[in-house]
């Protein structure tokens, strides 16, 4: 992990106070950069999620997806929590302390947004931030990238389905032409070029130029993401400043969700007898998100000042520091979880006898 990974949180919370004190005093400019849209599409943002996504999905090889049957145990515990658990956990928590325990304490006009924004990020499982959290355990590489290769192409066809579900459930009214649009723009169109781009740089000189190539435009990503902060916060800056409580009240709901599906994952494979190296980045993959797709889909959907873009930037606020515990849970348990692999091992032969 980079420096400036490592010190993302730290770069997010100074973008709050930019795009804070710059929506204060320069409001005009950012109402003009949200009147630049085309078919509810902010073009400014879009440029920005574009620099974002594609260089994360040139990390991808879909040639991984015929790995898929080496760890099959693993893989299917990822896909339980990924896609059959995590976001109707995080939408069954959003609704108990947005909807409920902290309303009082929250704009009433805002609840069902911050709401949508909590279902947006826990539809999206983490892409490439996973190799990082993956390395840091040790995780197996090829498991990583096979269940990651094959996250992205299940989201392509189940993001908006998920999404248009949970949102309808959650009494919340579902704009269907821009929820698929926002797929279309943020999934598939930017995994076809960046899959291209990926092939056309093998091409041309093979792995080492695909390396240099995805190090000299990595920290594109990580700014074109902060510049995207600094517009959100530019226009929720005043609702910030009422009520500074919200991030840590939204806060609340993200981290219980994180620490319940990585334990929930983590546990699967153990009991399933998983190795350690596979079940590390399982856990990890099952609790982080694809938050450069959430905010997107948010600003689609609700717009610049909406509660569920905050949301996903809360998302974003904590991502760090959280995985970062999670690895060092992994790492440490590691006795621990072989020795219950261990004894599944030992009493495999008089089961079978």
């Amino acid at each position: 992990m980079s420096v400036f990974e490592r010190y993302l949180t730290l770069w997010v919370a100074l973008c709050i106070v930019a795009g804070v004190a710059l929506g204060h005093f320069l409001p005009g400019v950012f109402h003009a950069i949200g009147a630049l849209e085309i078919a509810k599409v902010n073009m400014p943002v879009a440029a920005l999620i574009w620099m974002m996504i594609v260089p994360m999905l040139m990390k991808i090889d879909f040639a991984a997806l015929k790995e898929v049957g080496r760890h099959w145990r693993g893989i299917g515990v990822t896909l339980f929590v990924n896609w059959a658990v995590k976001p109707f956990s995080m939408a069954l928590l959003g609704w108990f302390f947005v909807g409920h325990l902290f309303r009082p304490w929250l704009p009433a006009d805002q609840i069902d947004s911050y709401i949508a924004g909590l279902i947006l990020l826990a539809a999206a499982p983490c892409t490439a931030m996973v190799f990082v959290w993956s390395s840091l355990t040790k995780g197996e590489p090829h498991f990583t990238l096979s269940q990651v290769a094959l996250n992205d192409a299940i989201m392509i066809v189940a993001f908006a389905p998920i999404v248009g579900l949970l949102l309808g459930l959650s009494a919340i009214t579902v704009p269907w032409d821009t929820l698929f649009l926002s797929v279309v723009l943020y999934i598939v169109v930017p995994v076809i070029v960046a899959q291209l781009a990926r092939r056309r740089l093998l091409a041309s000189g093979g792995d080492a130029t695909l390396s240099r190539a995805l190090a000299a435009i990595g920290p594109m990503s990580l700014l074109a993401l902060l510049a995207t902060l600094v517009l959100l916060f530019g226009f929720q800056g005043e609702q910030i400043i009422r009520q500074p409580a919200i991030i840590a009240m939204l806060a609340v709901p993200i981290l219980i969700q994180v620490y319940f599906n990585s334990a929930l994952a983590y546990a699967l494979n153990r009991i399933s007898g998983e190795a350690h190296c596979v079940a590390g980045p399982s856990a990890l993959i099952g609790a982080s998100n694809f938050f450069e797709l959430a905010v997107a889909a948010a600003i689609s959907l609700f717009g610049f000042d909406s509660g569920a873009a905050l949301a996903t930037v809360v998302g974003v606020l904590i991502e760090v520091p959280v995985m970062l515990s999670v690895c060092w849970i992994v790492n440490r348990s590691k006795d621990w979880y072989e020795r219950g692999a261990l004894r599944k091992t030992s009493i495999a032969p008089a089961d079978l006898s």
